[in-house]
């Protein structure tokens, strides 16, 4: 059986959850105090709410089944923890001249390029600028939370050169390997 799979998602005070199952498969809907949250869920996978925790189980020793139940199990927790704690990811920005401004819905950022270029908040997304070259991605879905700070990296991408004249975005927690320059003539 599934590690990840046969462990209960816990249903923490103020998160309501709703299972309806159909022909094309099982929808779950959390809500909680960061917002609500639906996904529909793959039409073999059983899914129970007991003595407050939502209970994965598969049909069969199928290797589908098995697949899928760890995966269920761990997109439910995910929208779970979503709307209770939300998700973030940070983004460091490395360049001479880099920064980002925030207007309203939009960040603004001059990134070397000629032009600056405008990225605007989607509905659930917040995007945050605590620092002129950090930004901070938050929400409650972490598929879209991810997507929209992978769209603002590929703005321009640190490219992977070993020696410290890279210039782009870069994950805060994302290490780049360094080397010491050319030492030149002595």
């Amino acid at each position: 059986m599934s590690r990840i799979g046969r462990m209960p998602v816990v249903i923490p005070k103020g998160v309501t959850v709703d299972i309806k199952a159909d022909d094309g498969g099982s929808s779950v809907t959390v809500k909680g105090p960061k917002g609500t949250l639906n996904q529909v869920m793959h039409k073999d996978m059983i899914i129970k709410i007991e003595d407050g925790q939502v209970l994965v189980s598969r049909p069969s020793e199928a290797k589908e089944h098995k697949a899928l139940h760890g995966l269920v199990r761990s997109l439910i927790n995910n929208m779970v923890v979503g709307v209770t704690d939300g998700f973030s990811k940070t983004l460091d920005m490395v360049g001479v001249g880099y920064r980002a401004q925030k207007q309203g819905k939009s960040v603004t950022f001059n990134i070397g390029y000629s032009h600056p270029i405008t990225v605007e908040e989607e509905p659930g997304i917040t995007i945050e600028l605590p620092a002129p070259t950090q930004v901070v991605v938050s929400g409650a879905d972490k598929q879209r939370v991810g997507q929209v700070a992978a769209e603002i990296r590929n703005l321009r991408l640190l490219k992977r050169n070993p020696y410290p004249s890279g210039s782009g975005f870069k994950y805060s927690n994302e290490r780049i390997r360094r080397k010491a320059g050319k030492a030149g003539k002595k």
